[in-house]
């Protein structure tokens, strides 16, 4: 009964929406139930099934003190990967992806670095020092690098784990994270890839509902473990 109710949570938030079945992957095909009106259908006790090895390895990284790394830059994912993220401190990435950012890392953590000693400056009063113009530079240079690193600042080491709302549109740093052996949690849709995805969400990944069910579900796991 209690996996009824859920089924029909997920129903309600249109988690089972995929897409034409003319755009679906062939990885994709042993999660569709069936194709209505040429959509495809996603297999929600699969789903469900699949969801509960990712809460399983989310608590392990979480009991570990490690970190996962929220990345979402689709409108629909932008609020809700940036909030859970920081209700969870975890770092996160909400603007584009910077090529080198796992793969990089100490070089893009001198940039994260850069933004901390700024805003730290800036809070104190420092920057008074510096010309009007100076200032100015500063002031663009800090909203520059906060808005590309702003989420990572708290991003000391290479997370245990990424979370990606939609593999398809995130490939860049799941490429990243395959070569460094980093594990993906992926929600993706019925057109993605999942082939480099160790543990995929299969699901509507543009429903904000959707993606708002499993980002929270990861982020309150992962804070209660």
């Amino acid at each position: 009964m209690e996996n009824e109710q859920l089924i029909k949570d997920l129903m309600e938030r249109g988690v089972h929406y995929g897409y034409s079945k003319s755009r679906r992957h062939p990885s994709m095909k042993p999660y569709i139930f069936t194709t209505k009106n040429r959509g495809d259908i996603f297999d929600l006790t699969k789903t469900t099934q699949e969801f509960d090895k990712v809460l399983a390895f989310v608590k392990k990284v979480a009991t570990d003190k490690k970190q996962i790394l929220f990345v979402g830059t689709k409108p629909e994912a932008k609020t809700i990967v940036q909030n859970e993220a920081v209700a969870s401190s975890n770092p996160f990435v909400i603007d584009r992806w910077i090529g080198g950012t796992l793969t990089n890392f100490k070089e893009i953590q001198k940039r994260s670095n850069k933004l901390q000693t700024l805003q730290k400056e800036k809070e104190s009063g420092d920057l008074a020092k510096y010309t009007k113009k100076e200032r100015l530079g500063l002031e663009r240079l800090m909203a520059k690098l906060d808005r590309y690193f702003g989420g990572i600042t708290n991003m000391t080491e290479k997370p245990a784990a990424l979370v990606v709302v939609d593999p398809k549109k995130e490939d860049i740093c799941i490429t990243e994270a395959n070569q460094l052996g980093i594990p993906v949690i992926a929600i993706a849709n019925s057109d993605c890839n999942i082939e480099s995805v160790q543990f995929p969400i299969p699901a509507n990944d543009s429903a904000r509902a959707s993606i708002e069910y499993f980002i929270k579900a990861i982020a309150s796991t992962y804070n209660d473990a």
